[in-house]
Parts: C-alpha cells; structure tokens; sequence
C-alpha cells in the first residue's frame, strides 16, 4: 500500500464512529439499518460515515439477492491490514446455511472439514435436488471433493450448533436454525451468474473468510 492510500485510509478511520463500524463489521456484514440501529446514529449522519469509508476503499456496499431492499456492508480487509482487531482461534461446531444449499454452504462445510479436520454442517431453507455441476467442478480445482454431496434442509441439523454461518443473502432474511452464536457473510450467489468465474470467486471468498476465522 502506498503512503497515498495509507493516509487516505488513516484520514477515513480518525473518527470514533467510523473504527466503531469496523470494528462491527470485522467478523461478517451487516445492513445499513442493523449498524444504524448498533450505533444509535441518525440516518444522515451514519450515511456520511459509510460514504467516507466507501471513498477510502474501506467498506463496500451490495445490494441485497434476497428482497432487493436490504443493502449490506462489507468490510475489505486488505483496506486495513495490521489496524483491524483479529477474531481467529474459533473452535466448536458449525453449520453453513444457504437457500439452496448446492454452491456456497457445501463448499464452506467441505472446506472447513480440509481446513480443521473437524466436521462441518450444510443445509439450506429450499435444499435443490442436486449440488450444482459448475460447484463441484470447480470444488474439484481447488482439491475440494463435492461428487458426493447431499443438499439438505435445515430439520436434518439434529443439534444446536457452536456457529451458523449464513453465506447467502436470502438465508439471512429466512429464519435460520438455533445456534449459540450467528454471523453472516453476504458472498453474491454464483448459480445466479451461471459463469465459472463467479463461482471462482465464490469459492475464493469462502477459503478467506474460513481461514480468518480459525487463524
């Protein structure tokens, strides 16, 4: 990073409010309302923040796939590498949820599972009939076995999960199984896209945010 950016970043972070909407936003996103809602800012003032983080390359916003109202905010770590707090070393269960659980959620259990050696859940509101061939093909790149996989709905999960990770969107507005804890991480839908690409990046994003979380 440059000491341009650097001191573009620095300048986006030297108000209180604005660490506090990282700080929030470090282990998953959230909406525009839930951060407004967290702070207890007013609509104008918080919308200044966002656009000053936005502007720093700090945060992005998407557009919610699931009611097209909502709008999340993502924090781009590469923005603040070394300035935001590390949330790694989690252990226990987990379970990751998606509608159609054939994509996103079966690669993040499969995933988990290479990555910890410990088991992982996945399970969708409207499980498909099948994982999507362009995920398993693309599974299999990344030394990720999903030929076998299952999609399933959420009354298979038979116990109260440690974590639930919702990595869609729609997920995250339908009711999610009970957990002791929830986070989302709002990753575009590849199957919407229908391109190799986009479950590239999916699948990319997925290893990244598993691998910040159990650091």
């Amino acid at each position: 990073m440059d000491l341009e950016t650097r001191s573009v970043v620095h300048s986006a972070l030297g108000d209180e409010s604005r660490l506090q909407l990282v700080d929030l936003l470090v282990a998953g996103d959230l909406t525009v309302r839930e951060l407004g809602s967290a702070l207890g800012l007013p609509g104008n003032l918080l919308a200044h923040h966002l656009n000053v983080l936005d502007e720093a390359g700090v945060i992005v916003r998407r557009e919610s796939e699931g009611d097209r109202r909502r709008r999340y905010v993502t924090l781009r770590r590469e923005s603040l590498e070394g300035l935001i707090p590390s949330i790694g070393g989690f252990s226990g269960s987990v379970v990751f949820v998606c509608s159609h659980n054939s994509a996103r959620s079966q690669y993040a259990a499969a995933y988990w599972h290479a990555a910890t050696g410990e088991d992982a859940v996945s399970a969708g509101t409207h499980p498909s009939a099948q994982v999507h061939p362009t995920a398993i093909r693309v599974a299999a790149e990344r030394g990720i076995d999903l030929s076998a996989a299952i999609p399933r709905g959420y009354q298979s999960i038979e116990f109260v999960p440690d974590l639930v990770i919702s990595v869609c969107d729609r997920a995250r507005e339908e009711p999610l199984p009970e957990a002791h804890r929830r986070l989302h991480w709002s990753i575009p839908d590849p199957v919407l896209v229908r391109k190799v690409a986009a479950f590239r990046s999916a699948f990319v994003e997925v290893e990244r945010r598993i691998d910040m979380l159990i650091a």
